[in-house]
């Protein structure tokens, strides 16, 4: 037993709930990030993609940076209740510690379906007030909305925002992503923002994407590619902040903007609306 292993059984959660025979896409995306919240199955699924696509771990840490302004930047705006949907393995600074530099009182649900990240909530989210979390699965909104812990954080006559960074690429075209955002986005109130990243293979001029995705299929979740003009759709009824949706490093960089050749290792579009416009 891994000494991930020793830390997951030391919280008495029941070891059957969580199965380790197959890759969870979460667990993978903490292996790219560098984390060790993850089992060999999620180790070696990781590598397999890398081997198809080396790309993947560059994407998903530009992603990561995305997720960091975009939290600061909606907080900025005066929001000060987040619901971060899909929030996987917790890696700091995490979605609270990110606003709550900004503003204390910012109040964060976090809902996600694995049960390793239930087990790490209470030590690494949740345990500094004003913060909750909802273990349940995004095809599944109505579970969400009335979570207790979303019922006692979420207060949807104010402004809100909502995150779906780098989770609804898990979610295939016959499961309704579109319409399973729209269902929790039509409870918005004006003000409120969406938060959204997603990966793409409009920059993937091979196969390494579709080689990677076979990968998917033997984990717990596959992984779908869609385009611009496919995700364009999820923020109808928002304005999308300067500048638009385009690949996460391009979002408002705090930072030196890669250059053309660093670019192209960086495979998903990243965007920020308001609802009811700027």
């Amino acid at each position: 037993m891994t000494e991930r292993e020793d830390d997951v059984s030391e919280t008495g959660f029941s070891p059957e709930e969580i199965d380790t025979t197959k890759p969870h896409p979460a667990r993978m995306y903490d292996y790219y990030l560098g984390g060790r919240d993850n089992y060999a199955v999620d180790r070696e699924a990781a590598d397999r993609v890398l081997g198809h696509a080396p790309f993947i771990r560059p994407t998903a840490q530009g992603n990561r940076g995305f997720h960091h302004r975009a939290v600061r930047t909606v907080v900025e705006r005066g929001i000060r209740q987040i619901m971060d949907l899909g929030t996987g393995i917790p890696t700091s600074p995490n979605t609270h510690e990110l606003a709550r530099e900004i503003a204390p009182d910012t109040r964060v649900a976090y809902v996600d379906n694995d049960p390793i990240v239930a087990t790490y909530a209470g030590a690494k989210l949740t345990n500094s007030g004003n913060a909750g979390f909802v273990l349940a699965d995004l095809r599944d909104p109505e579970a969400i909305l009335d979570h207790p812990a979303t019922r006692e954080l979420i207060d949807f006559d104010q402004p809100l925002a909502l995150m779906f960074v780098a989770v609804l690429h898990f979610v295939r075209d016959d499961e309704g992503p579109l319409e399973l955002v729209q269902s929790l986005t039509s409870r918005l109130t004006e003000g409120s923002c969406l938060i959204l990243s997603h990966i793409t293979a409009d920059f993937d001029g091979g196969t390494a994407l579709e080689q990677a995705a076979e990968v998917y299929k033997n984990s717990t979740a596959q992984l779908i590619m869609r385009s611009r003009e496919e995700l364009l759709p999820y923020f109808e009824g928002f304005e999308l902040l300067e500048p638009g949706l385009v690949r996460p490093p391009l979002w408002r960089p705090d930072g030196p903007v890669p250059d053309a050749e660093e670019l192209l290792m960086h495979h998903g579009y990243a965007g920020v609306g308001v609802k009811g416009g700027v």
